[in-house]
């Protein structure tokens, strides 16, 4: 089930979700309220090593959405053995942690993609998956079993996917963010 399309700046409609109540993973694939795993803070590798008592873990609950190319998540064909993911939050939420997305001028940065850290996800209109506004925050990354994925995949009745070309835009632009290079000396700025 595609969601109710939104409108561009020529008018022309586009689907941004779908629906999907199977198993099989892609990219762009949404799983709200996803158990990930954190180290505890504040961690010592010392006293780790001395005490050899397990390392203290956070078990969090985060909407992610998946960044692991659907090409390595096919079934039965798996090219990964971990899924990349990246959390998603609400925009009205973040704003709440985040000076930049509380004004008006960050947000319509990030909806234009010139803040490689974060990437906006439209409202979803579908019903009983109704969201607001989303970002994707770029600065944190998790990864979790594939065979874990599938598995909280088929114990969920339903979750939203992010359909192309949404789905390869939010790719680009989180290989963007990686794919910085900062230079040691920039050219000079012009004068105007």
């Amino acid at each position: 089930m595609n969601d109710h399309p939104s409108n561009d700046s020529a008018g022309k409609r586009y689907p941004w979700y779908e629906i999907i109540e199977e198993d099989n993973l892609e990219q762009g694939d949404v799983f709200e309220k996803c158990p990930v795993f954190a180290i505890a803070s504040p961690f010592s590798l010392a006293e780790y090593r001395v005490t050899g008592l397990g390392a203290p873990f956070d078990v969090l609950e985060r909407d992610v959405i998946i960044l692991t190319q659907s090409c390595d998540l096919v079934k039965g064909r798996p090219k990964v053995n971990e899924v990349l993911l990246c959390p998603i939050w609400e925009l009205e939420k973040f704003s709440d942690k985040n000076e930049y997305v509380r004004h008006a001028k960050g947000r319509e940065e990030i909806r234009q993609g010139k803040h490689p850290g974060f990437h906006m996800l439209n409202a979803c209109n579908l019903q009983s998956f109704e969201r607001p506004i989303r970002l994707v925050d770029c600065h944190r990354v998790f990864s979790l079993p594939l065979d874990f994925m599938r598995g909280l995949a088929s114990s969920r009745a339903s979750r939203l996917r992010l359909l192309p070309p949404d789905r390869e835009h939010l790719g680009q632009a989180f290989a963007r963010y990686f794919m910085r290079v900062g230079l040691p000396v920039d050219i000079p700025a012009f004068k105007k």
